[in-house]
């Protein structure tokens, strides 16, 4: 499903006046597959930063040994979250580097506001074409 061009301009309103307003919010860039199909290289993210996580919510993180990256909190065990990758044959998630700490997962992606704005849920989204 198509987001209209007015949640596109509302969604990008909001992440500005966010910004300005609190560092709790951010934006974020897609750079990789690992979570395809819900999100794709180049694709800009609407990020809330020190929300609370919930397993199936899509999160960034501080990956052990790379770069902050954006993945699935799966579900929270003794050790930490479980980060997964909508698509396992592309990337790395906790299938190789394990459990994530808490202070680890920084915050839960909301929205995607570029190319094509949608809501983003707590389970995987439809494909896009």
């Amino acid at each position: 499903m198509r987001a209209s061009p007015g949640l596109f301009a509302f969604a990008t309103a909001l992440a500005a006046l966010a910004a300005l307003l609190t560092r709790r919010w951010g934006l974020v860039a897609v750079a990789g597959n690992s979570m395809r199909p819900t999100l794709r290289p180049g694709d800009a993210c609407f990020v809330r930063y020190g929300a609370p996580i919930r397993s199936g919510d899509v999160v960034v993180a501080r990956l052990p040994a790379r770069p902050l990256g954006i993945k699935r909190a799966a579900l929270h065990d003794g050790d930490g979250w479980w980060l997964s990758s909508d698509d396992p044959m592309q990337g790395t998630d906790s299938a190789t580097f394990g459990s994530v700490d808490d202070a680890d997962v920084l915050g839960r992606v909301l929205l995607r506001y570029w190319p094509e704005p949608a809501w983003l849920g707590r389970s995987p989204a439809a494909r896009r074409s």
